[in-house]
């Protein structure tokens, strides 16, 4: 669900940026940088199911099959990872997935210095035009 509300965030703020250099493939960029933002997703999720199953002492062999749909044996409350592995792997994916998109946006759209008000810059912006977007014009 973070996710998901991440994503819609991060494919605005690409447009924009898109629109604003006026780089030629707007769709391209959006749907690559999309593609790396599910990516990372997909990695991470399989990292964190990886270190949860090895704090709660699963056998990680040859014959081990984590079922990535499979969440019942996961629960970390009462095992080593406690209440801090849950937030750790609902939050991290989607951190990364945003520093990877953001690591393209200043790279490869942008093409400016890989410095922090670079990498989170127009992210104001956004929210502005969003907010505004609600506006109705009076009468």
């Amino acid at each position: 669900m973070i996710s998901g509300i991440i994503m819609i965030l991060i494919a605005i703020w690409i447009y924009q940026t898109l629109i604003k250099v006026k780089k030629s493939n707007v769709l391209w960029w959006v749907a690559g940088c999309a593609l790396a933002f599910f990516g990372t997703l997909v990695l991470a999720d399989i990292f964190c199911i990886e270190i949860i199953d090895a704090l709660g002492g699963k056998d990680i062999g040859g014959d081990y099959d984590p079922n990535l749909t499979d969440a019942r044996d996961r629960k970390t409350q009462e095992a080593a990872g406690g209440l801090f592995m849950p937030a750790v792997c609902e939050l991290l994916p989607s951190i990364l997935g945003f520093m990877l998109v953001a690591l393209i946006r200043t790279q490869f759209i942008l093409k400016e210095a890989l410095t922090v008000p670079n990498l989170f810059s127009g992210i104001k912006e956004m929210f502005i035009s969003i907010k505004d977007s609600f506006k109705t014009p009076s009468n």
